[in-house]
């Protein structure tokens, strides 16, 4: 995937920089409750370089086991969506608004979003991403400091520093919802488009 360099740095000096990060991700006790139900913190995958990242919401049962993001039933789903973009996930930067599993799958509270949001923008700041897509109300709630709803939030680019944001639902929706894979796919098209890409022929 090209890439137009704004601040140029190599990837070395970015991996280097995130796997700092990821260390002190590993230590952090800032959510008690997090921090003592976690099998191992959910740091973040992909290019350090890349083009485009996607921010989810926070990790799951499978994501907390293996400690990568979007693995389980979700992250199949996302990664069909790479590949009909015509991406591979290595690609992707792909992350999420919080780094611990919240018990039982709850969503993220307003603190532990806080106090996981100078993980967030250190990752932002080191991929130095383009496009940014937030995955589900959380990631673009969090992202944004919005209280508009993924509904009103989709279809249409806004800004995160220099990146631009396209807020679409959370694959885990589209699970529930098998409906909302359409506007999913408008959404996507709409990234490619303005990326200047064309997504592959469909099999």
């Amino acid at each position: 995937m090209p890439r137009s360099e704004s601040r140029p740095r190599s990837r070395a000096a970015r991996e280097k920089a995130l796997s700092a990060l990821a260390e002190r991700v590993a230590q952090c006790t800032r959510c008690q409750e997090l921090a003592e139900t976690r099998t191992q913190t959910v740091f973040g995958v992909g290019n350090p370089q890349a083009q485009v990242m996607f921010v989810g919401e926070a990790p799951g049962a499978d994501e907390d086991k293996q400690g990568e993001p979007f693995v389980g039933r979700a992250g199949q789903l996302l990664n069909k969506i790479i590949e009909a973009c015509g991406w591979k996930r290595e690609d992707i930067y792909i992350c999420n608004i919080l780094r611990c599993r919240p018990p039982g799958n709850r969503n993220p509270s307003p603190k532990e979003a806080a106090n996981c949001r100078e993980y967030l923008d250190g990752q932002i700041s080191t991929v130095d991403p383009d496009y940014i897509v937030c995955w589900g109300t959380i990631a673009a709630q969090n992202l944004l400091d919005t209280t508009e709803t993924i509904g009103k939030l989709r279809g249409r680019f806004m800004e995160y520093g220099r990146a631009k944001v396209l807020c679409t639902y959370h694959p885990s929706y589209l699970l529930r919802n098998p409906s909302a894979k359409k506007p999913v796919w408008e959404d996507m098209q709409l990234l490619l488009k303005e990326m200047g890409l064309e997504p592959p022929p469909q099999k």
